[in-house]
């Protein structure tokens, strides 16, 4: 049985990855601030096995220490692979950084930095010791290869994945039975987030057009395409040779 790890699973791209996710051959442990009874209604009537954390990743100090507690609690010998997707994450403030309330920018950070750090290293360590492949999936965006004007805070977050998961893939390199890590860009998906960023004021986000034009032509993808191309990805023979991928890499 393999185990996964989700994070932000009850809507948008996460939600889609939960639901693809279940199977009877598989235990899939979703961190997220509710419950969703829909999706444990789907994974039992698939006799899948699924545990639901209701957390906010805003105290990822909190989640990560109950993260490992829990994977060293856990019978290693019953998992065939472990995977943990950092998935979650906040759009934050659209418009220049000062206009921003601290608030916000701090649990845009917490949320899309310091929570998949935190649990990562909790990852790393609650399963030091399993003789199975593992595996830490980070959804970045191109919003952290690129600078987009009013969206300081999301980009350097995503960017700072990217950066982490290049460190992380480094320093499991040194190690027996390291695990394998990326940070992916899933693509322009058709989700909350864009519906937001479609509704800022231009004039503080000069891009808006251009993501109005993206929806209006359809060039966004669904939820569950994408997530069905992030899990296809995760399943490459060759995943963890670039740490910093994007879904359209061949």
């Amino acid at each position: 049985m393999e185990l996964v790890i989700l994070t932000g699973a009850s809507r948008g791209l996460g939600r889609a990855i939960a639901e693809q996710l279940l199977s009877p051959d598989r235990l899939l442990l979703t961190i997220s601030r509710r419950p969703d009874a829909a999706l444990q209604a789907s994974a039992t009537g698939r006799g899948a096995r699924l545990e639901q954390w209701a957390l906010d990743l805003a105290r990822s100090i909190d989640a990560a220490a109950r993260l490992e507690a829990w994977l060293r609690g856990q019978d290693p010998t019953q998992f065939s692979g472990a995977t943990l997707v950092n998935n979650a994450g906040q759009l934050g403030t659209v418009g220049p950084l000062q206009g921003a309330a601290g608030e916000d920018t701090a649990t845009a950070l917490r949320v899309g930095l310091e929570a998949p750090a935190l649990l990562s290293a909790a990852f790393l360590r609650g399963t030091d010791q399993w003789a199975v492949p593992r595996k830490v999936l980070n959804i970045s965006s191109g919003a952290g290869r690129r600078a987009i004007a009013g969206w300081a805070v999301y980009c350097a977050a995503k960017a700072g994945l990217d950066h982490l998961s290049r460190v992380m893939a480094q320093d499991e390199a040194l190690r027996p039975n390291g695990a394998r890590i990326v940070s992916l860009a899933p693509g322009v998906i058709d989700t909350d987030m864009q519906s937001q960023l479609r509704a800022a004021s231009a004039g503080g986000f000069p891009d808006q057009p251009r993501f109005r034009e993206m929806k209006a032509s359809g060039q966004l993808s669904s939820a569950e395409d994408a997530a069905a191309r992030v899990l296809a990805y995760l399943a490459r023979p060759d995943f963890g040779a670039n740490p910093v991928a994007d879904v359209r890499d061949v």
